[in-house]
Formats: C-alpha cells, sequence, structure tokens
C-alpha cells in the first residue's frame, strides 16, 4: 500500500515518538522496524523542507520498545492550516477590524503619534490607518518588533529576542495575517504537546490530540491517554479540582487572580505532582515564573482558550525572521495609507501643556514630535520611566507601580552537527532552568539546514541569571541539555560542538503575572485627554503575550476612533485659543 506523503525532521526512536500525519489528516501510520531501515530515507541535500516521497506501508504494527535504540532521521512538511475562520473568537476579531476598514471617513484625519513599534504599536498604527488616519510610529531602536525583534549577525544568521509560537486560540493574530495576506507565513504543527521526561534522559511523553474530536474532547482525550506523567488516581484528582471553573465561568477565573498556581492547586485538593508535572513547565512557559509565583488566573485563562476550541492549542512557527516576514508586511500597509514609521527615534520626554495634556513628545535628538492624539505602545517599565511627574498621583497611572516586567533570556546555540533526538515542534524541557525550546534549523523554513542544528531555547526563570556572563549562562544550559540529548551532547562538548552561541537578555520582558495584578491593568484610554495606552499589559481578555499585544492595539484604535468627535472639537479649541492669543 503506497501512502503519499511528506514528513518533517523526527527521530523515531521507542514508542512515544512512532505517530506521524500525512496528507490526509484522518489517516495515521507507524513504521514497523523492516519496513523504516529499508524505505525510509533522509534528505540531507534537500534545499528545502516539504518534499514529497512515496513510503510502501507493509504493516501497521506499532514499533517496540526493543528497537528503541533504532533511530532515524525523517524529512517531513508542515501540516495544513487549520480551519479558524468559523470559531466565534474569529469572527468576533474579524469583525472588530472589519469595522476600521468600513466605518465613516473622518472629515478631519487624526494625526496620532505612537511610540513604540512592537505589536502593539504596529496593532495601533495599522488599524488607526484602516480608519482613514494619519499615524506616526517612533521605534527607539534600529530594529521593529520590540519583544519579536530580531537580528542578523555577520555569517548572516539570526538571532530572536524570543522564541514565538502562534496558536489557533490567537485570532486577532490570525486575522491580521489574513488581512496582510501572509497566512502562507505561519508553518503550522502536528496538534500535538510534547514534554521532555527527567525521569527518563533523553525520551519525551505526548499529549496528542485527535482531529476527529470537537472541543474540548479532543483536549480531555489527549491527556487521559497520556500515561506517562500522571496517573489515573492524579487525573481525576486534578478533573475535580478544575470542576469549579468549569462550572462558574468567567466570574470564577477571575477570581482566582488572588492566589498563585500553588495554593489554588493545594486548596482544590490538587496532587502536588500535578504541579511538578505539568504546571511548572506550563507556568514558565506562559510568564517565564515558577507556579509558586504565577497567578491562577493566568493558568485558568490559558486553559480555557486553548481547550475550549478545537484547534486553540494547534501551534504554528514562522517561516523566518519575524521583523522581515510579520513586521514589515504591517509597515508596508501603513505606509501604504499615509502613515509614516520612523526607526532611531527614542522618546526623552512627555512635554505637557498647562492643562495636563501633552503638547509634544521630545526625542533624545532634539526633534519635537507633535500631533494630536498620542500613543504609549512601550513595555510599562518604559512607560514608568517617563511618565511625567504632574500624572504620577493619578489613580490610573499609580496603578502601573505593580506592574513589572519579567527578565528573560533567549539563548541560540548552533552545533557542529544535526541533532536527531529532536521533533518537528515545540518542546517543553521540563528543566529547572530552561523553559522551552525548538531546533529552529527543522521548525523554520529560513533557519532550515541539513546538516547541523541550531536550538533556540528560553532560559527562565532568570532573575538569578540576568546579570550573568554569557559564558555562564551557556555553560549552565549546556548541563541541561545534556540531560535531554544524552547521547548527543555532553557538557564538556566531547560529542556535539558548539560552533556559536547568542545570548539575548530581556531585564523587562512581559509585566510578570503574580497575584492581584489584574485589577492595576489600565483600559486603553487613559484620564488624560488624547493619552492612549497599547499594550499586552493593558486591559484585554488574553494573556501577555503577542495575542494579547495585537488586541491592545485595535481596542487602543478602537478607543481613538469612538472618541473622534471630542479629540476633534479639543484640536479646534486649541486652534481657538492659539488664534486669539496671536
Amino acid at each position: 500500500m503506497d501512502i503519499i506523503g511528506a514528513i518533517s525532521p523526527v527521530k523515531i526512536n521507542g514508542t512515544n515518538q512512532r505517530r506521524y500525519w500525512w496528507e490526509n489528516p484522518g489517516q495515521r501510520c507507524s513504521f514497523p522496524k523492516d519496513s523504516v531501515s529499508s524505505n525510509l530515507q533522509t534528505f540531507r541535500n534537500s534545499e528545502c523542507m516539504g518534499c514529497k516521497m512515496k513510503v510502501p506501508i507493509t504493516s501497521f504494527t506499532y514499533m517496540k520498545p526493543k528497537y528503541r535504540n533504532k533511530t532515524l532521521q525523517v524529512v517531513c512538511k508542515d501540516f495544513p492550516r487549520p480551519e479558524l475562520e468559523n470559531t466565534i473568537n474569529f469572527l468576533e476579531a474579524a469583525q472588530l477590524s472589519s469595522s476600521f476598514r468600513n466605518g465613516p471617513r473622518p472629515n478631519i484625519p487624526l494625526k496620532v503619534v505612537i511610540a513604540g513599534a512592537g505589536l502593539a504599536g504596529l496593532s495601533t498604527a495599522k488599524y488607526l490607518a484602516d480608519a482613514g488616519h494619519k499615524p506616526i510610529l517612533l521605534e527607539a531602536r534600529d530594529v521593529l518588533g520590540g519583544k519579536i525583534a530580531a537580528w542578523k549577525d555577520n555569517d548572516g544568521d539570526w538571532y530572536e529576542t524570543g522564541l514565538h509560537i502562534f496558536f489557533g486560540a490567537y485570532p486577532n493574530m490570525q486575522n491580521l495575517f489574513g488581512e496582510l495576506g501572509i497566512n502562507d507565513r505561519l508553518q503550522w504543527k502536528e496538534h500535538s504537546m510534547i514534554f521532555a521526561m527527567p525521569n527518563k534522559p533523553g525520551e519525551f511523553s505526548r499529549f496528542d490530540f485527535p482531529e476527529i474530536l470537537p472541543a474540548p474532547l479532543n483536549g480531555i482525550f489527549a491527556i487521559l491517554r497520556n500515561n506517562e506523567m500522571l496517573t489515573w488516581p492524579e487525573k481525576v484528582r486534578f478533573a475535580i479540582g478544575l470542576l469549579p471553573a468549569m462550572l462558574g465561568g468567567q466570574a470564577y477565573v477571575e477570581a482566582q487572580d488572588g492566589l498563585t498556581v500553588k495554593e489554588w492547586m493545594r486548596r482544590q485538593g490538587v496532587p502536588d505532582r500535578v504541579n511538578d508535572e505539568v504546571f511548572i513547565a506550563m507556568s514558565k512557559a506562559l510568564n517565564f515564573i515558577n507556579p509558586d509565583e504565577l497567578s491562577m488566573q493566568c493558568i485558568l485563562i490559558a486553559l480555557n482558550r486553548f481547550l475550549q476550541e478545537k484547534h486553540g492549542s494547534k501551534m504554528a512557527f514562522l517561516d523566518g525572521n519575524p521583523p522581515e516576514r510579520l513586521c514589515m508586511p504591517v509597515v508596508d500597509h501603513i505606509q501604504s495609507l499615509g502613515g509614516e514609521v520612523r526607526l532611531n527615534s527614542r522618546i526623552q520626554k512627555i512635554e505637557l501643556n498647562p492643562d495636563g495634556t501633552v503638547k509634544h513628545f521630545l526625542l533624545s535628538s532634539g526633534d519635537i514630535i507633535c500631533g494630536d492624539v498620542y500613543v504609549f505602545a512601550t513595555p510599562v517599565d518604559i512607560l514608568k520611566l517617563l511618565l511625567p511627574q504632574e500624572w504620577k498621583e493619578i489613580s490610573y497611572f499609580k496603578k502601573l507601580d505593580k506592574l513589572v516586567g519579567v527578565p528573560v533570556i533567549n539563548v541560540h546555540i548552533w552545533f557542529d552537527r544535526k541533532l536527531k533526538n529532536t521533533y518537528d515542534h515545540l518542546l517543553f524541557s521540563r528543566s529547572p532552568l530552561l523553559s522551552v525550546y525548538a531546533d529552529m534549523s527543522v521548525t523554520c523554513k529560513e533557519y532550515y539546514d541539513p546538516n547541523r542544528s541550531m536550538l533556540e531555547l528560553v532560559f527562565a526563570p532568570a532573575e538569578q541569571w540576568i546579570s550573568r556572563s554569557d559564558q555562564e549562562i551557556i555553560d549552565a544550559t549546556m548541563k541541561e541539555l545534556a540531560k535531554l540529548f544524552p547521547d548527543e551532547i555532553a557538557e564538556d562538548q566531547s560529542k556535539a560542538k558548539i560552533l556559536k552561541y547568542h545570548v539575548v537578555k530581556t531585564p523587562r520582558s512581559v509585566y510578570k503575572t503574580v497575584p492581584d495584578c489584574e485589577p492595576c491593568r489600565p483600559l486603553q484610554r487613559s484620564p488624560v485627554q488624547g493619552f492612549y495606552l497599547a499594550g499586552d499589559y493593558t486591559k484585554q481578555k488574553y494573556l501577555a503575550s503577542m495575542e494579547g499585544a495585537v488586541l491592545s492595539g485595535k481596542l487602543c484604535a478602537q478607543a481613538i476612533v469612538q472618541d473622534y468627535d471630542a479629540l476633534v472639537s479639543r484640536i479646534q479649541r486649541s486652534a481657538a485659543a492659539e488664534m486669539s492669543v496671536t
């Protein structure tokens, strides 16, 4: 029997890594020892991923553990884009997007000065331009993207601020890709979550979401089917603990903001092993901190988003570096509608009028940038540094004191060989020092290399490491990688050798989602007329994430559009006052 498919770099090694999707998503197969060794070939000299091949499958028997040391590197294609367009969240996001394009055109377009060209600032500018206004986007650095910025080194290789994953549960982000016509730049992966097994070095445990089941049954099936991380009694106690969240809905979720994950689990009688096996990895992936610090609301929001939609937890990688492959299409769109984007434009001071409203932004270069409306779309820590003294006692701004960015480190290591103990997917390391990682030479088209691996790893929690040297961080990373790749990586580099590395430190990344932060998150419309905020720390229903940043920008643009008449009246009054003085 011939099955035509295209496959991705994975290691076939034991029962944990036996399943592969083919072009017919409803059909699964496993490779028996004989057919694997005789019929599958690696594409070491292929120029691109996604090559098609025919594989004679003579049997569908599972690989036995006795073949565990028999490994094979295989190259396969990405999965089709999931059907997201009919989900409620996607349709709501699409409706909000269309309101900017299809709303009444302004008689007098507003000149909106926006600080920060991360996703929040880009989103604000994009939707304001769609609505007929003229955004001027200012970026302090010479690179777009903010927390998704990336740089090219002297060898032409890219290194990034973070390891960024695009989920099916990101409706505003998915709409943005569609609006820009770049859906094909997302490389969708198998609908699975893959965890390393610390007590079994080099092995992984999977949660596979079946395509034939709707949400949340597909997620429940994935959890129940995995018997390696939790026992049945632990699953039952965990499920009972979650019942109040399932029955109580959003009101219950919001009420858990005052508890850490660990406190909530003990209150609900959830076994400690659930924390050790699942929530440590999940907490670090969501907010770069451990469960004894993270607000339980954060976990419940994530579970709600990922489990309530069939494709919510499905993951995609961008096919290249974020500044060029995602940010530049947004910039091109803004500029095509008459907006501006200026790099190397760092704001030194927010100058005020006598009535406490914004007069202009003063740049470090000495330039003065004036507008009708002003938006700060920087991280919250930068806003707090530049906040005018006159505003600091206003309750809206004073609450920001509790919102503090969490430190995070992103590590890139290029090795002298192709590592085999990996997948074409995001991997949860479950290491005390590392959060998630991926072999980007496999998962990303632009970074693809058939001969060498490049691991990108999130080093978290990073508070105790952010001030340490790059070499210390690399040494600690290699020690952890030796556990994940026991046959291929040694701490002393006696096996795979490091060709080069880059360490990117972000002393203040997303805000630290500790208990009781939710009431401190500001709305996008500030009490200062003509001044607005955007950023994933501002009030929106998603987490501190790329989705949260994009949605905050849309909500900021929506607030400005809604305030249009009042803003125009203010501009006209100011102009009249100036004329009367002259």
